[in-house]
């Protein structure tokens, strides 16, 4: 059943524009492909000459929410995690196990290259979606949660 308090198609749409429009212009103007797993490795690839721009997205990603909260166009949702961190480092260390196998991570693929019709990108958003309903499906229909 469809909870209507919290189904908001507009905001939806708005953040999918906005993401669209961010890596429309980030492959525009500097040649690059918003994929977080790419920029973020960059980073960690020292001395690097382009930390400049990897450093300006990320801190977008991370001050985004609370300023479109603050300027009220939005409210911070609390978020609860019911895993523990043993839980959470073996789901992160998987994650980028998969992302380095695929040669970039879901926003990466699924954003920019099913965009671009990359069919490499295409296989690979469809194994990222497939493994993650999987992955729900044998935790709370086998496994129990």
């Amino acid at each position: 059943m469809i909870d209507f308090v919290h189904f908001t198609p507009g905001h939806a749409l708005a953040g999918g524009v906005a993401i669209g429009l961010a890596a429309a212009l980030l492959l525009l103007f500097n040649g690059r492909i918003a994929g977080i797993s790419g920029i973020v490795g960059g980073l960690l690839k020292l001395p690097s000459q382009d930390s400049a721009w990897r450093i300006a997205f990320v801190l977008g990603l991370l001050i985004a929410a609370p300023l479109a909260s603050l300027l009220g166009l939005g409210h911070l949702t609390e978020i609860t995690i019911e895993a523990g961190w043993a839980e959470l480092l073996c789901a992160g260390f998987i994650v980028g196990i998969g992302t380095r196998y695929a040669s970039g991570c879901t926003s990466g693929h699924g954003v920019c290259g099913i965009s671009r019709g990359s069919v490499r990108s295409l296989v690979a958003t469809l194994t990222f979606m497939a493994t993650g309903f999987l992955t729900v499906y044998i935790k709370l229909h086998v496994i129990g949660a």
